[in-house]
């Protein structure tokens, strides 16, 4: 039996495939902050909204689900609190609270920490499995952003929802697909030896 296969036990995810060790998961965590502090400089204006469509997301969420709830938690913790401390790596080169769309940064947070264990039970394993992990985990960055964007913009809920929910949504469904493929497709390619 290969290494990979031994490893790929129920209850692993993705990073498990590597030698545990603290300076693993210390890479990892740093690496995972970085990867989404990278793809939130893929950042598109939306007409009419305060809030760019971005990789953020994306990233974000696959972050939590190739390395488990807690590191996951933990990449996005250290990406949240490295831009508060001024590192301009949100959304179009942003940092602080001060920003409108803070509230998506903390929902993102949330969110890896659920996708990553939804992924320590295997729903990273296939594709139906994985586009309802990534639907639950924009569910939740949106019932954090969305709030915090009509408080911090001064919008009422249904504009909030005009503007910083409605926009995304065909985004979103694109990205689940990427993700029903991607994680999947690792999971074989990494066990299948």
């Amino acid at each position: 039996m290969s290494t990979a296969t031994a490893t790929a036990r129920p209850g692993a995810v993705l990073a498990d495939l590597l030698p545990a060790s603290r300076v693993r998961d210390a890479a990892l965590v740093l690496g995972g902050a970085a990867l989404t502090g990278l793809a939130a400089q893929l950042s598109v204006p939306v007409p009419g909204s305060p809030v760019p469509v971005t990789g953020q997301t994306f990233a974000a969420l696959l972050v939590g689900t190739t390395l488990g709830a807690r590191r996951g938690f933990l990449s996005l913790a250290l990406y949240a609190v490295a831009g508060l401390a001024g590192v301009p790596w949100f959304a179009q080169g942003g940092s602080g609270t001060g920003l409108v769309s803070f509230g998506y940064v903390l929902g993102m947070v949330l969110a890896s920490a659920l996708v990553g264990a939804l992924a320590r039970r295997g729903a990273d394993r296939s594709p139906l499995r994985m586009a309802g992990t990534m639907i639950l985990g924009e569910a939740v960055i949106y019932a954090v952003g969305v709030p915090y964007l009509a408080l911090a913009a001064h919008l009422s809920a249904s504009a909030a929802i005009a503007a910083g929910l409605t926009p995304f949504l065909i985004g979103d469904a694109l990205k689940a697909a990427l993700a029903m493929g991607a994680l999947p497709t690792a999971w074989k390619l990494t066990t299948d030896h």
